[in-house]
């Protein structure tokens, strides 16, 4: 994935087109355009967990979300919503990663601050060159 804020729903599963049988809905299996990361797969449960019918995206397939409709007329009213929600899922897991680093900038800003033996030893381990 080049950038998270490209995902976009670009289909239907072709493996499981929307059809017509004697259940009263239709199972509708959204493609997007990548895979999405699992934490971003959380974010969006949480976001549709409310909504009826239920829509989720299952972290170990995390290129399809799937939901259904018991009218075919609502499909595009069910997709524009679903559009929304992306949208929405990738600001939140956007904000969830700057609040993960800017933690993780506290925490080494504590690390460099201790003094004597230890500060010294957290300093030769952040200039460690791992490159070849």
């Amino acid at each position: 994935m080049k950038n998270i804020k490209d995902i976009k729903i670009i289909g239907m599963d072709e493996n499981r087109p929307p059809f017509i049988r004697k259940e009263p809905y239709i199972d509708l299996f959204f493609k997007l355009s990548d895979p999405v990361p699992e934490e971003w797969c959380e974010v969006f449960n949480k976001l549709t967990k409310k909504l009826n019918p239920p829509v989720n995206i299952d972290k170990k397939k995390p290129l399809f979300i799937a939901t259904y409709v018991r009218d075919m007329t609502h499909i595009p009213g069910c997709l524009e919503l679903l559009k929304k929600k992306i949208i929405d899922c990738t600001e939140q897991y956007l904000e969830q990663l700057r609040q993960k680093a800017l933690v993780n900038v506290e925490n080494n800003v504590a690390i460099h601050s201790q003094g004597g033996k230890q500060g010294q030893l957290n300093m030769i381990i952040e200039s460690l060159n791992f490159d070849h």
